[in-house]
């Protein structure tokens, strides 16, 4: 069951778990395929989720772009994922075509499980069959509470710090992100460069991140997206470009799986400094799986992640990051490694949705929703 705390939702040690096997809806954006090729932080969730519920009997079907390579059934929603084509226009109607081939299967299902943000509060008020909307986005938006307040019972916020921002929602639980982790790199050759993952944007944090590489005098080595949506494109092009000549930065473009890994465990730290509230943060889980410390700010769901002076520090700005760079020699590699791979792991992650689905089925609404009457 999930209880409510002063503190907020938190989840129970020994979880209900549906009492059969269910027949199970998992809703992907069309803009990535499943499992993305690169970048594609919710896609690679979502094909972890769906592989695992699979695992434990589940009759699970995947709705996402054609390309997608699920473990079991595919319902197209799109031929091939859009950024994959080059697409950089609004895809507002490309997730209503999702919603709409989800609305004609319904009825397959015991339980629709979207993972597409705000429609996902749509599809809660017109589906008949239970829904269960997970948001991995930002909600600080100034129109997210009025659609909010709206939302199915089913809400599931990816960590405690995510929720905070929209107190008012009665949250069906904090589910964090989990991955397969026990497969990541680790040993003892590194480098003293600094790693950095993710979008090239200015909520990233990148221009933070080149200069703890200037203050410290170390090499930043970017695995970043490839920008495909003309902010993004802007930013790079106009921004960040220009900045590569203020320190050592190596570009590697967007890398597959096997080399983010590569890059992540042979590095002395990962920087993490986001400029907003991060939903949660999977660079920060893999850099720790890896053994790699993180240097992060103190925003959004980062501090459910690290914990300070353990897996790594914190600092409010590029000065007191770089403060902290040679401090991470004296953390035990071993141990943040061994923690994450228990706090983080898909298996952990399934645990609580299978809660979610369990308390929605059995009484049509989150055991929170119960709690708060």
């Amino acid at each position: 069951m999930v209880r409510q705390e002063a503190q907020g939702l938190v989840e129970d040690a020994a979880p209900a778990r549906p009492d059969r096997r269910l027949r199970l809806a998992q809703v992907a954006p069309p803009i990535e395929p499943i499992p993305p090729r690169g970048y594609g932080g919710t896609e690679r969730v979502v094909d972890e989720l769906t592989r695992e519920l699979a695992r434990r009997g589940h009759e699970v079907v995947l709705f996402a772009s054609g390309n997608s390579a699920p473990p079991g059934r595919l319902i197209e929603t799109v031929p091939q994922a859009l950024r994959g084509q080059g697409f950089t226009g609004d895809a507002s109607p490309w997730f209503s075509a999702t919603l709409l081939q989800v609305l004609r299967h319904q009825a397959d299902f015991d339980l629709i499980h979207s993972h597409l943000d705000f429609h996902s509060v749509l599809l809660g008020r017109v589906a008949v069959t239970p829904v269960v909307g997970t948001f991995h986005g930002r909600l600080d938006m100034p129109f997210a509470a009025s659609i909010l307040s709206d939302g199915p019972a089913g809400l599931v916020a990816i960590s405690h710090g995510q929720a905070a921002q929209q107190p008012a929602v009665p949250w069906a639980a904090v589910v964090h992100n989990g991955l397969s982790l026990r497969q990541m790199p680790f040993g003892d050759i590194r480098d003293g460069s600094l790693a950095f993952v993710g979008r090239v944007m200015p909520e990233k944090g990148i221009m933070d991140a080149i200069e703890v590489a200037r203050l410290t005098g170390r090499t930043l080595r970017v695995a970043a997206k490839e920008p495909w949506l003309r902010d993004e494109i802007a930013y790079y092009e106009d921004v960040f470009m220009p900045a590569l000549s203020r320190a050592d930065v190596e570009v590697l473009g967007e890398l597959g799986p096997s080399d983010r890994d590569t890059l992540l465990a042979s590095s002395h730290a990962t920087l993490v400094p986001s400029t907003w509230p991060e939903p949660f943060g999977l660079t920060a889980i893999e850099s720790l799986a890896c053994g790699t410390p993180v240097i992060a700010r103190r925003v959004g769901g980062l501090p459910e992640i690290v914990r300070e002076g353990v897996d790594g520090f914190f600092g409010d700005d590029a000065p007191a990051m770089a403060a902290r760079i040679d401090s991470v020699e004296g953390l035990d590699r071993a141990a943040i490694r061994a923690s994450v791979l228990e706090r983080f792991s898909v298996e952990r992650m399934a645990d609580g949705y299978e809660q979610v689905y369990a308390s929605i089925l059995s009484t049509g609404q989150p055991a929170a929703a119960q709690l708060a009457r």
